[in-house]
């Protein structure tokens, strides 16, 4: 009975160690990154463009999400909110220049995180070429850890790319 209790204790302990070793990294790491991802397309940039602003029928490409609800806006820009995995995110575009550039920000000021994304479409020899810039922020020191070692600050990007990629039925690698 007496070596369960000594496992436990050292169980508990390493796991109380082991959080803090976290939080401590997550804490030294800066609250800020900017992260890019490009993928080449053989569509226009009227087709990329297109699909990456008609937010209401996002999630019938983009596997993170389950459905977008589109709101009211004061300035007149899209607003939107994405259900997904990640709960309920209230978006809103901040910039939008059709075919080339749109910027999207997160507008839920009580989230651990925040950020906003810059889309710009430009033509290429074989269709239009999309780069994808992330300039995030990550409150939460252990969640800031999570998102820098665990899920990598590349990965939503590059699982946007490729999924839009799948809505034209082409295989993009980004780069």
């Amino acid at each position: 009975m007496k070596s369960w209790i000594l496992i436990g204790f050292f169980v508990v302990g390493g796991l109380v160690v082991l959080v803090g070793v976290v939080a401590a990294i997550g804490a030294a790491l800066p609250r800020g990154h900017v992260a890019t991802r490009t993928a080449s397309f053989r569509q226009p940039p009227e087709a990329i463009f297109g699909a990456i602003t008609d937010f209401a029928h996002a999630a019938a490409w983009r596997g993170d999400l389950e459905r977008v609800e589109v709101l009211e806006s004061a300035t007149g820009l899209p607003r939107f909110r994405e259900h997904g995995a990640h709960g309920a995110i209230t978006m809103e575009v901040t910039e939008l220049t059709a075919p080339r550039r749109l910027v999207v920000r997160i507008a839920d000021p009580g989230l651990p995180f925040g950020g906003r994304w810059v889309y710009q479409v430009e033509p290429a020899a074989e269709g239009s070429r999309l780069s994808i810039t992330e300039e995030g922020e990550v409150y939460n020191p252990i969640f800031r850890f999570v998102s820098r070692f665990v899920l990598g600050h590349h990965k939503s990007l590059e699982d946007y790319l490729r999924a839009l990629g799948t809505k034209f039925g082409e295989e993009v690698a980004p780069a």
